[in-house]
C-alpha cells in the first residue's frame, strides 16, 4: 500500500508530538522507530503511523490516503509553535528477509520484518496479506476505520502502539477508561474461514449479528467479534467461520 512521509522539524518536534499521539516519544531515541496513532477528542482512531527519528527531525510514515487529513489536523494543533510540517518525497521499503543496512525493525510484531527509509528496494515476495491475517495485524482503511475504531478494540497495546503511562494526549481519557475495564467485550481476532465473503460482511451466530469479516488469506481471516455472541461455528454470507476463543482478542 502506498505510503507518505511527513517531516516534523523545528524546535523540539518530539515535545510537539507527545501531546498528540498515543505512544511515548521518549522511547524514540532508544528504538529509532515507534508505532502510534492520532485520535479524535472522543478517542476514535484517525490515523496510524510510524514515527522515525531522522537526526533532529521526526518522520511520520503514514498510509498515503490518510496523509492529507493528518497533516491538516497536526497543522491545526501547531498554532504558533516553532514547528514545520511538510510532506516530503522519500521512498519506503519493507521486507521480511535479511535486513539491509540502516533498516529498522517493524515495532508492531517481529514477524513483520523491517522498514527502510530513503531507498526503494525491489519487492522481496512477502505475502503481506497472509502475514497480517496470521498475526491479526489491522490495516489502515480496512480493519482501522477513521472516526469509528477504538484503539483497544483492535489490539493496539499488543502492537506496541499505545503507552498508558505517558500522560495526556488527544483522546487519552477515553483510551484510559477502556484500558481499566475488567473485561473486553469485543475485538479483532484471527478466525478460520471456509469459503470467502466480501470485506465488511456481517458475521452471524445463532441468528444474531456477531461481528464483521475483514481481510482473508490462506483459510484464515481477521474478524471483529462481539465475544458474548461469538460461537465456535458462525456464518458470513456463504462462508463458514470457526473460532475457538477465550473471550478476548487474540
Amino acid at each position: 500500500m502506498a505510503r507518505a512521509i511527513i517531516r516534523v522539524s523545528g524546535d523540539d518536534p518530539a515535545k510537539f508530538l507527545q501531546g498528540l499521539v498515543s505512544n511515548d516519544l521518549n522511547k524514540l531515541r532508544q528504538h529509532g522507530i515507534l508505532y502510534a496513532a492520532m485520535l479524535s477528542p472522543q478517542g476514535k482512531y484517525l490515523a496510524d503511523f510510524f514515527l522515525v527519528a531522522d537526526g533532529a527531525d521526526i518522520l511520520i510514515d503514514v498510509d498515503a490516503s490518510l496523509a492529507g487529513d493528518l497533516l491538516r489536523r497536526m497543522t491545526m494543533y501547531k498554532l504558533r509553535a516553532p514547528i514545520t510540517l511538510e510532506q516530503v518525497d522519500l521512498p519506503v521499503s519493507c521486507g521480511t528477509g535479511s535486513a539491509p543496512e540502516g533498516a529498522l525493525p517493524d515495532p508492531r510484531h517481529a514477524a513483520l520484518g523491517w522498514r527502510l527509509y530513503g531507498m526503494a528496494l525491489p519487492d522481496d515476495g512477502t505475502d503481506w496479506e497472509a502475514l497480517r491475517v496470521a498475526h491479526c495485524i489491522p490495516q489502515s482503511g480496512v480493519e482501522l476505520v477513521p472516526n469509528e475504531t477504538f484503539l483497544l478494540d483492535v489490539g493496539f497495546e499488543r502492537l506496541n502502539g499505545v503507552d498508558f503511562r505517558k500522560g495526556c494526549y488527544v483522546g487519552q481519557e477515553v483510551t484510559a477508561r477502556m484500558q481499566h475495564k475488567t473485561e473486553r467485550r469485543k475485538g479483532l481476532v484471527t478466525v478460520t474461514i471456509s469459503g470467502t465473503a466480501p470485506v465488511g460482511s456481517e458475521i452471524v451466530s445463532g441468528g444474531k449479528a456477531a461481528g464483521t469479516l475483514y481481510t482473508q488469506a490462506d483459510g484464515q481471516a481477521i474478524a471483529f467479534l462481539r465475544f458474548d455472541r461469538a460461537r465456535e461455528k458462525m456464518q458470513a454470507g456463504s462462508a463458514e467461520i470457526s473460532w475457538q476463543g477465550s473471550g478476548q482478542a487474540a
